[in-house]
């Protein structure tokens, strides 16, 4: 299948599952609902529960068993988007092409809405069917330690403590394994997990995912330099503006689509112990986040 394709029709399946699980714009509060589904069907990729469901794949069980746990992933990375942008973190007005959560809805309702988001997330995850390796709590808790102080909150603190400072490429390396590779990691682990993978499996699926997600933030970083607000759907500049370290300032943008490069081959590599078969997928996506433009 066309890697475009299997993104449109994957996050239609994803977008279809979250619809089911989320309560609707006229539950009580009814506000809190609707700021909810603004932000998690405002539109994208899909990027992390693609992932999640072709790891599960790629090791050999039922993307229907992995759904759940790509919906959990999708509302927790809409958590994290809505917060990033609030004026105490990076005051962006743009998200997805149109204003920010907390534009639309307040500060308040926004920070509620993705405290709310965070915890659905966890009752998302524990719907996942478990099996003959993994169950709930082996979900949850490989769920909890991804997206918490030890990777993806410290990665945003790592991150805030960065700004204006002139930082090494080994602490930016810091920064974006926890703001970025550790949600991708943990949408891979999950996927195999859910298959119930082995343990050779699932530690290529982490080695995958961490060269996958910081070759994904660099791209990040170069288009925040390269691209505009009408092509990615958010602002752009702003790293710049406000003396964020990134690896085109660090290094320059050759050297950093270089590294990009190398390290989109190395996440290839990280897949050698599937098949051609069952990798196809994975491959691609890692060749189409390279290449992408928004």
């Amino acid at each position: 299948m066309d890697i475009k394709t299997l993104i449109k029709e994957t996050a239609a399946k994803v977008e279809a599952r979250l619809n089911e699980l989320l309560p609707g714009e006229d539950v009580a509060p009814v506000t809190l609902h609707k700021a909810m589904r603004y932000s998690i069907f405002a539109g994208g990729k899909r990027i992390r529960p693609l992932l999640c469901l072709e790891a599960a794949k790629a090791c050999g069980g039922s993307a229907d068993a992995a759904l759940n746990a790509a919906c959990a992933l999708e509302a927790l990375h809409t958590y994290t988007l809505i917060h990033d942008d609030l004026p105490c973190m990076d005051d962006d007005d743009l998200r997805r092409g149109r204003p920010t959560n907390h534009k639309v809805f307040g500060e308040g309702v926004a920070v509620l809405a993705g405290d709310a988001l965070l915890t659905e997330a966890f009752a998302m995850l524990a719907r996942v069917p478990a099996n003959e390796r993994y169950d709930a709590k082996d979900y949850i808790t490989e769920f909890a330690f991804r997206t918490g102080s030890l990777n993806l909150v410290g990665g945003q603190v790592l991150d805030l403590e960065g700004e204006g400072r002139q930082l090494s490429v080994d602490e930016l390396r810091a920064i974006h394994h926890g703001k970025t590779s550790a949600l991708i990691i943990a949408s891979l682990r999950l996927g195999g997990m859910a298959a119930g993978c082995t343990a050779e499996q699932l530690d290529a699926l982490t080695a995958y995912g961490r060269d996958l997600g910081l070759a994904f933030q660099i791209i990040d970083d170069i288009l925040d330099v390269t691209s505009s607000p009408e092509v990615l759907g958010k602002s752009i500049g702003k790293d710049a503006r406000e003396q964020k370290a990134t690896y085109p300032a660090l290094v320059g943008l050759e050297n950093a689509r270089a590294e990009a490069r190398a390290l989109t081959a190395a996440a290839r590599a990280d897949l050698d112990v599937f098949s051609a078969r069952r990798a196809e997928n994975l491959l691609a996506i890692s060749d189409y986040l390279l290449k992408r433009d928004y």
